[in-house]
């Protein structure tokens, strides 16, 4: 088992929080926000989107949104001096957006051209040696840190749904994308311990996060790399 945090943590709790997390106090405040808000707002609509969607269409949706996820990544990619991810990003893009029609279809993947973790503006301020800051918890989003916090307004001007000129049509993609990624989640809620569960999403987003910047290739207790399927 491994860990990507340093080892005082694992002898202090206290000291890794103060670490991680000095804005606690307003971080849970927001959670708990955001949490009153899934409940009566986002989870409903997660719950009936779920309930009336065939699974065949459901799959279509991710697919559409995930193509649409390779804008950004081939520019961080290339930002990121990984220059044959970015052509493969560029490459899925235009496939799945003619042939595929808008990624509904994965036809990129039939002909040999396989995806890849998404890459933000986040990870690449990690490439170029910006520190994660502190965990902050974003009203209406979720986790994220001081440096992907900013970084997400970046990422918007690769987002195509932003550049679509009819404002009903354009809010209703974007609604459909929330409501989809959402009801995503619901599966893992069952993981979620009920006895403070702050710390447990905390923890595992911090842990996904460093994971994504490290390309899946982190370092144990003992000093040596370890990779593998990791909330991917």
């Amino acid at each position: 088992m491994f860990s990507v945090y340093p080892t005082y943590a694992q002898d202090s709790t206290r000291s890794y929080v103060e670490e991680v997390d000095p804005l606690e106090g307003i971080n849970r405040d927001i959670h708990n926000f955001n949490e009153f808000v899934d409940t009566y707002v986002t989870r409903p609509l997660a719950n009936g989107y779920r309930n009336i969607t065939p699974d065949s269409v459901e799959h279509s949706v991710i697919r559409v949104f995930d193509n649409f996820q390779e804008v950004g990544s081939a520019v961080n990619n290339l930002a990121q001096g990984k220059g044959y991810s970015s052509a493969k990003n560029t490459g899925r893009f235009l496939v799945n957006s003619t042939i595929g029609i808008l990624g509904i279809f994965d036809v990129a993947e039939k002909i040999g051209i396989e995806k890849e973790s998404p890459e933000d503006f986040g990870q690449t301020l990690a490439t170029w040696g910006v520190g994660s800051g502190p965990y902050v918890v974003l009203p209406l989003v979720g986790p994220s840190t001081l440096r992907d916090a900013p970084s997400r307004f970046v990422d918007l001007y690769f987002r195509p749904p932003l550049y679509i000129d009819d404002t009903v049509v354009r809010n209703t993609v974007l609604g459909i994308e929330v409501v989809s990624e959402r009801s995503e989640l619901l599966d893992f809620e069952e993981t979620i311990p009920e006895e403070d569960p702050y710390s447990f999403i905390r923890d595992a987003y911090l842990q996904q996060r460093e994971y994504q910047v490290m390309d899946g290739q982190v370092v144990d207790d003992f000093g040596s790399d370890a990779s593998g399927d990791f909330l991917d």
